[in-house]
This record gives structure tokens, C-alpha cells and sequence, in this order.
């Protein structure tokens, strides 16, 4: 069934979304869902800059040679759909029931990224019949690499940007923020994540003559305990604590006569403004140190926490929410990580707003369908407010 269009972009929003669904771009594939994306925006009298790295597909276009920078991000891959059977349809056929858009990518985020191209059309539309100069540019950052490993996306993207002396000022990541409604919930800030991989190492032994072994299960465990029982910080105004979670242990042959020589754990903290990777990473060894937990440890940053103080942007976010939803939408800076940790280093200020997630990443993955088209005015509504002409 067809949701009855309010408005003439409902229909444009909806259909530009199926169109992008149908397209399988399982990470780090594209398949093609770019360059409808750059056919749109060139219509627009966008430049569009497609920036292959690797195995990876992004692009850059633009709208507007000076003035602050308003850039919408996002990505064209998704991950993949498990197995088919469990979907009541085809993942890569858009599906219209109930007044839901069914598909993978529907929330997360090919709904975003219609919204993203029709709100721009009809921003620019409305300018012009007004014969209104837009007070800026407009921008488009979206990669293939989000749901993958995110090496060759939008952080080398903004490496680019960099290099050729482009500062966005305003950023809108189109990441399913939303938690029961649309616009209930815009992301301005996330936690910093910290992975270790830690192989503590011992000595392999019969289980009858433990005084000839050193168990590493033995040793870590107390050190483990501490760790994971330690208060690290308390948040602040904007972050809660910084979290430390052990997301795997391994050890051992599978018997029950070995003494393992070593053990594998894998841990994750996920950490405010209050903390810092070194401080974190002292903390750690000095533990193990302490326990005497002679230890292998690899770290890997996956991102810095960041956050966005109010101010215009989110101002802007909240006017648009309020005129579309009639919603007081909340600030947060919960969930995990996403490429606005790539952005906001630079200086932008960054917010994420999009569809209800609560069928991301599972099967029959799904969005209200006339919440696109009122996504779209809620980008048109910023886009208003930070870029139009007095």
C-alpha cells in the first residue's frame, strides 16, 4: 500500500529511498547507489567529486563557492541480511506495508539519504522562485565504508578535504538517532571506543602437577575483576561514565587436562570527555603489572569522544523538529560509535538526526514511510535557518 502524499516531496523522498534500496550495496559495495545520488545533485548545479579509496566508493559534492558550510553525511552501504528466510520479503525489493517501508537500509540510512537529496531540491526550488541567495554552501559526504572496517571512507574523505582547504562548519549525519518517534532524539556527541586485544601469557602444564604450570586464566583473573569493578570517572553534564567491558575469553585446548599457556581476552571501554586513550591505556598495564599479569596487548582507537555544545546548529535542529513534529526534541550522546567521530575533529559542529532505529541491523528492517518525507522537511527546515537568505 502507498502512503497518501501531504505534500508534493513525500512522493520524491519515498520513491528515491526505493530506488536506493534496491540497490544491494552490502559494505563495502556501492552498487550504484552514488551515482544516482550524484545524478540528483548535479541537476542542482552541485560539482560532485566522486574520491575512490581502496576498495571503497565515496564522494564529495558541493553547492556554492563561499560562505559557512552546511554538509549533509552519510552512507550508501549496509550490512548484509542474514538469511533470507527470516524476511517476510526480500530485503532488496522495497516492500510498502502497513504504511512501513520494508528493506535493508530503509533506517539505516538510505531513508536519510533521500531525505538529504529531496530536502535540498526543495530548499533550492524555494530560494529561487523567492529570488533568494542562499548565505552559504551546501555539501555532500557519503562513503560506501560505515558498516565495514571505515579505513577508507569518510576519514580519509576529510583527509581530502584537508588537503584542498575545505572546513565544513555545520555538519548533519543522517544516523537513525530517533528512539520511539521521529525527531525525538538528535545525537550531538558520542563516547570515544578503545578496544584491546590481550593475550596474557603462561605456561602449559598437566592439571595434576600445577606446581610445574603457570596458569594465565589464573593470574588475569583478579586483575580482570579489578579492573572491571573500578569506578574510571563519573560523566559529565554531557557523557555518562566511561564503561570497561571484557567481550571475550578464550583459553586452552578444550580439555580438561591441559593447563592453558595463554589466554586471549578482548575488552572495550567506551569513554567520555573526562578520559583520555593514554590515561586508559596506563591504567590497564599498570593493573596487569600490579597482578603481576604478564601480558601481549594490542590497542586499537576506533574513535575520540566529541561533542557538539548547543549553540546554531542545534538550534536549528530543534526549531526544524519542533515545525515538522511539534516534538521537544532531547539531546543525547548515547549508542555507539558513528563516522561523525571522523568529522568533528575538524571543527564542525555535528549532530546526527534521522529515522526511528529500533529495526536496524535485523531482519525485515523497516521505516515509517511518511516519516521520510518529513525528515526531508526537517533537513529543509535547517537549511532554512542556517543558510537562508534575510
Amino acid at each position: 500500500m502507498t502512503p497518501t502524499p501531504s505534500s508534493p516531496n513525500d512522493d520524491s523522498t519515498l520513491d528515491l529511498a526505493c530506488e536506493l534500496i534496491r540497490r544491494a550495496s552490502v559494505t563495502p559495495e556501492d552498487a550504484g547507489c552514488q551515482a544516482l545520488m550524484m545524478e540528483r545533485l548535479k541537476a542542482l548545479g552541485f560539482h560532485c567529486t566522486p574520491l575512490p579509496f581502496g576498495d571503497t566508493e565515496n564522494f564529495w559534492a558541493q553547492w556554492g563557492s563561499s560562505g559557512p558550510l552546511l554538509a549533509f553525511a552519510g552512507h550508501t552501504d549496509v550490512v548484509p541480511p542474514g538469511p533470507l528466510e527470516k524476511w517476510d520479503s526480500d530485503p532488496f525489493t522495497p516492500s510498502l506495508r502497513d504504511g512501513m517501508l520494508y528493506g535493508r537500509g530503509a533506517a539505516d540510512m538510505k531513508g536519510s539519504l533521500a531525505a538529504m537529496i529531496t530536502a535540498c531540491e526543495s530548499f533550492l526550488r524555494t530560494c529561487e522562485a523567492a529570488g533568494n541567495t542562499p548565505r552559504g554552501r551546501i555539501g555532500f559526504l557519503i562513503t560506501s565504508d560505515e558498516e565495514g572496517p571505515a579505513t577508507h571512507g569518510t576519514v580519509r574523505v576529510m583527509e581530502w578535504l584537508a588537503e584542498q582547504k575545505i572546513s565544513i562548519d555545520y555538519c548533519v549525519v543522517g544516523e537513525p538517532s530517533s528512539a520511539d518517534v521521529l525527531g525525538d532524539t538528535i545525537k550531538n556527541g558520542r563516547r570515544g571506543s578503545l578496544n584491546a586485544a590481550v593475550k596474557i601469557l603462561g605456561r602449559q602444564g598437566h592439571v595434576a602437577y600445577p606446581q610445574h604450570a603457570d596458569n594465565p586464566l589464573h593470574r588475569a583473573l583478579p586483575a580482570l575483576q579489578a579492573l572491571a569493578t573500578r569506578q574510571w570517572d563519573m560523566g559529565n553534564e554531557y557523557f555518562p561514565a566511561t564503561s570497561f567491558q571484557i567481550t571475550n575469553v578464550h583459553s586452552g585446548t578444550g580439555v580438561t587436562n591441559v593447563i592453558p599457556g595463554h589466554a586471549d581476552v578482548l575488552i572495550n571501554f567506551r569513554f567520555s570527555t573526562e578520559q583520555t586513550a593514554e590515561r586508559l591505556q596506563e591504567a590497564v598495564e599498570q593493573t596487569f603489572a600490579e597482578h603481576e599479569v604478564h601480558a601481549e596487548i594490542q590497542w586499537t582507537l576506533s574513535g575520540k569522544p566529541f561533542i557538539t555544545a548547543e549553540g546554531a546548529l542545534t538550534d536549528a535542529c530543534r526549531e526544524a523538529v519542533k515545525d515538522v513534529a511539534d516534538l521537544a526534541t532531547t539531546l543525547s550522546t548515547s549508542g555507539g560509535t558513528s563516522d561523525g567521530r571522523f568529522i568533528a575533529p575538524y571543527g564542525a559542529q555535528l549532530v546526527e538526526l534521522g529515522p526511528v532505529n529500533a529495526s536496524i541491523h535485523r531482519v525485515n528492517e523497516h521505516v515509517k514511510a511518511d516519516d521520510l518525507a518529513r525528515l526531508s522537511k526537517m533537513y529543509e527546515g535547517i537549511l532554512t535557518r542556517l543558510l537562508n537568505a534575510p
